[in-house]
């Protein structure tokens, strides 16, 4: 693939397009994003005195570890200006697979493994072909229509009951610790350095962005915007099989309603990090911010015993927030063109 979409800088057109004023308001938005993390964890300080303890930090790291893997390729279908709703049913299902090879079918910890993974890449592969083969007129559509496909196959093969009891291999990065520090975590922090570079020091992580600013500038500028948006979708999918892997060794167990509304605390990460769903604005460092922010929320009610109700207004809340200064954001930055 040609390299002529990029200029002499080695930046993007689009990206130099972006005048001194909207990059100022870009910083500023990350910067808050990040003073409201740590403004809401001194809230939950003074509000409870569990909140700052080593083993509550650990508890957050690990159960936000499902969410952070989840939010990686919903980062990445935002970006493209879509977005993907199987996130969730893609997790149980592959799980499923996983438990159904380790149970049923007699495979190994790792070769049940490979079939979580698997399963999951090639569910988000079908999502990006449903979308660039059959032309569907936005990923809400496809990913909406897997999200029900996948959670209705993940209750019948399983007949709606719960597979548990695995090998310490499968348990092993939802279960373990090095030292106070989740394995989990661990793994979080290599994925989104991981994806870091990607995006910032490859050509194909350029081009995604290309993809969500304009397809088709960036169609005419070479770039192959269907095979762009595959591997993202796909990349989606592995992660949200990864998330189910994760979660099973958490629990020990993998149960065909696994994930239900990891879709909701995805986008919210995702849109709270300062993506936006215009497309082609938004950093993988930031997201792993709104991660955070919600898993601290989440704890912190928890730990006040607010009702669970109110918690899931809380987050939708945040959400419905997130997006109005998503929007604002955005007639800041043209004006700023």
């Amino acid at each position: 693939m040609s390299n002529d979409v990029l200029t002499n800088n080695g930046k993007l057109p689009a990206e130099k397009a972006v005048g001194k004023s909207a990059a100022m308001t870009e910083k500023l938005y990350q910067l808050g994003v990040l003073l409201s993390l740590l403004l809401l964890c001194a809230v939950m300080t003074a509000l409870s005195p569990r909140f700052l303890t080593m083993d509550n930090l650990m508890n957050v790291a690990s159960q936000a570890a499902v969410s952070a893997i989840v939010s990686i390729g919903m980062f990445l279908a935002i970006l493209t200006a879509g977005i993907d709703l199987s996130v969730g049913s893609v997790l149980a299902l592959s799980a499923m697979m996983m438990g159904i090879a380790s149970d049923r079918w007699g495979l190994g910890p790792y070769a049940s493994i490979l079939v979580c993974l698997g399963s999951g890449a090639l569910l988000g592969l079908v999502n990006g072909l449903l979308l660039t083969k059959l032309r569907l007129p936005h990923p809400f559509i496809s990913t909406l229509g897997m999200q029900k496909m996948a959670r209705g196959i993940a209750l019948f093969v399983t007949a709606a009951a719960p597979i548990s009891m695995f090998p310490d291999e499968i348990q092993y990065l939802g279960n373990n610790s090095i030292g106070q520090v989740p394995v989990s975590f661990i793994l979080v922090a290599i994925l989104y350095v991981g994806m870091y570079f990607f995006l910032t020091r490859t050509s194909t992580g350029r081009y995604i962005y290309a993809v969500g600013g304009n397809k088709e500038a960036a169609r005419l500028s070479g770039i192959k915007v269907n095979s762009i948006l595959n591997l993202v979708y796909t990349i989606s999918g592995l992660t949200a099989a990864l998330a189910g892997l994760v979660l099973a060794g958490r629990v020990n167990a993998v149960y065909p309603l696994a994930g239900l509304d990891y879709e909701t605390d995805a986008i919210a990460a995702v849109i709270i990090g300062g993506a936006s769903f215009f497309g082609g604005v938004g950093s993988i460092a930031n997201t792993i911010i709104g991660v955070l922010l919600i898993a601290v929320l989440r704890n912190g009610l928890n730990l006040l015993n607010v009702d669970s109700a109110f918690q899931t207004f809380a987050i939708g809340a945040v959400i419905v927030v997130a997006v109005a200064v998503d929007v604002l954001r955005q007639n800041v930055m043209k004006s700023g063109r």
